[in-house]
């Protein structure tokens, strides 16, 4: 089968895409707007970019009425953010941020956790996320703001908060973590039940 997205609506483009693109970390991020308003929600379109400078990247989309997300429009207003990391403990509380909250209403309150004041930002991380990135805007890049469109959000990390139990010897321990990850639809994984390892295999030696 041979698809060519050009023929496809922006229904099926979206379903084909978070159905293959997995499974999908998660960016539950945190911001103010520019009335010192708190806002935390998940965002599925997330990775790391570079460990120097440290750099994060999420992206945003603009809702069905043609509408940024608030998180997009808040960092625009104030540029800075936390990318708090949920796992199974906080799971549903993150799936609680997803809900439409009417202005002004606090994610924060709705799902049950805590802003807790960031050490070099004004917005507050999520004191029951076992890690957060406190994060200075480093550039937006707008793909479209249509509808169906977004933009890629560019963090550079200013400050981490890391659960003691988790890190141990430099790295994070996944089996303490217990990570979960984003697949279509309603669906999600526990990312560290079933891991297995492949080391790399070093190049053939030359004679």
């Amino acid at each position: 089968m041979i698809l060519d997205p050009n023929d496809l609506d922006r229904v099926s483009r979206y379903k084909l895409m978070i159905g293959a693109v997995v499974p999908r970390p998660i960016a539950w991020v945190s911001t103010v707007d520019g009335n010192g308003r708190f806002n935390l929600a998940p965002f599925s379109y997330f990775n790391g970019v570079c460990p120097i400078p440290m750099t994060l990247v999420f992206c945003p989309g603009v809702h069905p009425d043609g509408s940024k997300k608030d998180t997009w429009r808040n960092i625009e207003a104030v540029p800075e953010f936390v990318i708090n990391i949920t796992n199974e403990a906080t799971a549903e509380a993150m799936n609680r941020t997803a809900t439409l909250l009417p202005p002004g209403q606090s994610e924060f309150e709705w799902a049950g956790v805590t802003p807790v004041p960031s050490e070099t930002i004004r917005v507050p991380r999520v004191a029951e996320a076992p890690i957060a990135f406190e994060c200075k805007l480093q550039q937006i890049v707008v793909i479209s703001e249509d509808v169906g469109g977004g933009a890629a959000v560019f963090g550079e990390v200013q400050c981490i908060h890391v659960r003691d139990d988790i890190y141990e010897n430099g790295r994070i321990l996944a089996d303490k973590l217990r990570p979960i990850g984003r697949m279509a639809g309603a669906g999600y994984t526990r990312a560290a039940s079933d891991m297995f390892e492949m080391f790399r295999i070093p190049p053939p030696q030359r004679d």
